[in-house]
């Protein structure tokens, strides 16, 4: 299984990317899953997590600093879930596609819009490979692409996976 993440502040347009980019990957014949970080507290049936299977993931997980969903309580006392431990609850899958955890190590394609005033992460976070905005950013070496641009992005995840 690979791995690769869609990372951004939040407003960025990230779901709105994984909803438009899942299905140009199943239709290549990838199979899917998404594991997406959120701060508010993820149920069964979320919005979001529904958006994500009906764009064609095969499994997703929400998971938030008290709860994932699957639906798991976590007690007072327990830590939120490590990112590779939720990794590893997937089987039979080409490409796992993470959305947010903008600071964990597995390479990520940044969602940046410079209309929510925030910096962008990708000069100060090295597993940022790539760049989506909807302007091209002359201070970023990097591969940049429209966020319009689902067939470009999704050949170069599949081309940067090897899949």
């Amino acid at each position: 299984m690979k791995v690769f993440g869609i990372a951004g502040w939040s407003g960025s347009g990230k779901t709105t990317l994984l909803t438009r980019l899942i299905p140009a990957l199943v239709q290549a014949g990838i199979r899917v899953a998404t594991v997406k970080h959120t701060h508010h507290d993820p149920a069964v049936g979320d919005e979001e997590c529904r958006a994500l299977a009906r764009a064609g993931a095969m499994e997703c997980v929400v998971a938030s600093p008290r709860r994932f969903a699957l639906v798991h309580e976590i007690h007072l006392d327990d830590a939120e879930p490590p990112l590779d431990w939720l990794m590893g609850r997937f089987a039979g899958i080409d490409l796992l596609l993470i959305e947010g955890y903008k600071w964990a190590s597995h390479p990520k394609l940044e969602v940046w819009n410079p209309s929510l005033g925030k910096s962008m992460l990708a000069p100060a976070e090295s597993s940022i490979v790539a760049l989506a905005s909807d302007q091209p950013v002359a201070t970023v070496a990097l591969p940049q692409f429209h966020r319009d641009d689902i067939a470009g992005i999704a050949a170069y995840i599949c081309q940067y996976c090897r899949i």
